[in-house]
């Protein structure tokens, strides 16, 4: 045994191995506890995990809430308007019954309109084909506008704007097809036998020379309303032999208000107007192409022969409105004269020289360059008077004389007035007529409160999206919404 070796280091390396096994299998056990406290199912990971959920999400909606308030803060008004109307409407409905449907009509009429005027005033926010067609009508204007200025040698950088003849057209086209779906809505009307209201001198007569239907509708429904005693008013309206029809279908579904009374006719209603008595006709058959356009201006020459019967007449120009009642006109003094009118001139503005060619001596002989011009638009004229000057002859005088348009330019129909009536026009006071809204973004409010008539001569029409907005409103609120066909046409109102 002396050779062998020892037990006990044996015993020494086991036991080290024994505790090393121990010590391993006590540090795989807390391990093994410290992953399954960590494990998926733990609650404390859980509620870290529904935290964080939570705060990404609540971060992601306060972002979209921020994006909403953006929003709707720019529709407020709106949103408030139609919740408002239509909880209106609601309970109107619910209060409806047979015993009182008389009682509820008007209120229910008038929130009936007004929701239609904001539905009308939303749907060029939503509709995009709306605004296009819109564009388009712009654009097809503006066009036209071009092509004739530059065919004529006259562009420069104001184009003269005129209506939308899309929207026109279509309004024309429009109220031509319900007179054929129903012919028997619009009555007969022969012209040569008048209501006698039509004939009566002691009435209040307007003439309009023009082919824009929602004009006239706009200007006799303005005066009608402004009138004391409506009933009394006569409006004549003279068009083109293609849109009467049109006009008869209008009136007949759309009457003048208040017992206003309208007479519509055409040139071709007046025999007297043929070629071999007026130089404007003459003119137009030899393809004069600037009287042809002024064909309804230049008829303004016949009222004496139109009204045989009438002893004065008010002319008011489609582009005005009637904010006061115009009775008094028929009682303003003319001292004698034809046309009372309101003068343009100041300074060495708007005088003769600027409407007539000088250079000429039938001009020159006869009419003075710094004779003060005035305006048509709301025109006094007294009928008898004008057939004892013989105006209409020295009218057709001045048009054979201006047959090559040496004298003036027969594109426009101021000039001849301005000759036929020199020397017999009387000024009205200014305050019957204010001008301007048509082209001078700055008159003075307080001048539109205080005038009988409001004039949009000038480009922007209120009828157009070029007008001015701040006198926009002072057509439109005449403007009848009722008819279906404006927002079919695509009217800018």
């Amino acid at each position: 045994m002396a050779g062998g070796r020892s037990p006990a280091p044996r015993r020494a390396a086991f036991a080290a191995l024994v505790t090393l096994l121990f010590l391993a299998c006590v540090f795989f056990f807390l391990s093994a506890t410290t992953i399954t406290s960590a494990a998926p199912n733990s609650p404390a990971l859980r509620l870290a995990a529904v935290r964080r959920h939570a705060e990404d999400h609540a971060a992601v909606l306060a972002a979209y809430a921020a994006h909403a308030r953006r929003l709707s803060s720019d529709s407020a008004s709106q949103t408030e308007s139609f919740l408002s109307t239509s909880s209106r409407l609601s309970a109107l409905s619910s209060r409806l019954s047979v015993s009182t449907v008389a009682l509820l009509e008007k209120e229910a009429r008038g929130h009936v309109k007004r929701a239609r005027a904001l539905a009308a005033g939303a749907k060029e926010a939503f509709d995009t084909q709306s605004k296009i067609l819109k564009l388009s009508d712009t654009v097809f204007a503006v066009g036209q506008q071009l092509l004739r200025a530059r065919r004529d040698g006259q562009l420069n950088s104001r184009i003269a704007a005129v209506s939308t003849p899309k929207s026109l057209h279509c309004l024309a086209m429009r109220l031509m097809e319900s007179l054929l779906a129903n012919a028997s809505a619009v009555p007969d009307v022969d012209p040569a036998v008048p209501p006698p209201e039509l004939t009566d001198p002691s009435l209040y007569h307007y003439a309009i020379f023009s082919d824009n239907i929602l004009a006239v509708s706009v200007v006799v429904a303005s005066a009608a309303r402004a009138a004391s005693e409506p009933s009394r008013h006569v409006f004549h309206v003279v068009t083109v032999p293609m849109y009467l029809p049109a006009f008869r279908v209008w009136f007949a579904r759309r009457p003048p208000p208040l017992g206003a009374h309208v007479q519509l006719l055409a040139a071709s209603d007046f025999p007297f107007l043929n070629a071999s008595y007026s130089p404007v006709l003459r003119q137009i058959e030899a393809g004069n192409r600037d009287v042809a356009l002024r064909e309804l201006d230049y008829l303004r020459f016949y009222l004496p022969e139109m009204f045989p019967a009438l002893q004065r007449v008010v002319l008011l120009e489609d582009d005005v409105v009637v904010q006061r009642d115009l009775a008094e006109l028929w009682r303003v003094d003319l001292g004698g004269q034809v046309n009372g009118a309101l003068d343009t001139c100041f300074g060495g503005f708007r005088r003769y020289g600027k409407y007539l060619n000088f250079s000429e001596p039938a001009v020159r002989e006869r009419f003075s360059p710094s004779a003060c011009a005035w305006s048509y638009g709301v025109n006094v004229f007294d009928l008898q008077a004008w057939r004892r000057d013989q105006c209409t002859d020295q009218f057709h005088q001045l048009m054979d004389m201006n047959e090559n348009g040496t004298l003036w330019d027969a594109a426009s129909v101021l000039p001849a007035g301005l000759m036929t009536f020199y020397g017999n026009t009387r000024p009205l006071d200014r305050s019957w007529h204010v001008m301007g809204l048509g082209y001078n973004p700055h008159v003075r409010p307080e001048d539109i409160r205080g005038a009988a008539v409001i004039h949009f001569n000038g480009n922007l029409k209120p009828w157009l999206d070029v007008a001015f907005n701040q006198y926009k409103h002072l057509w439109t609120k005449y403007v009848d919404t009722e008819m279906e066909f404006l927002t079919l046409c695509n009217f800018g109102l």
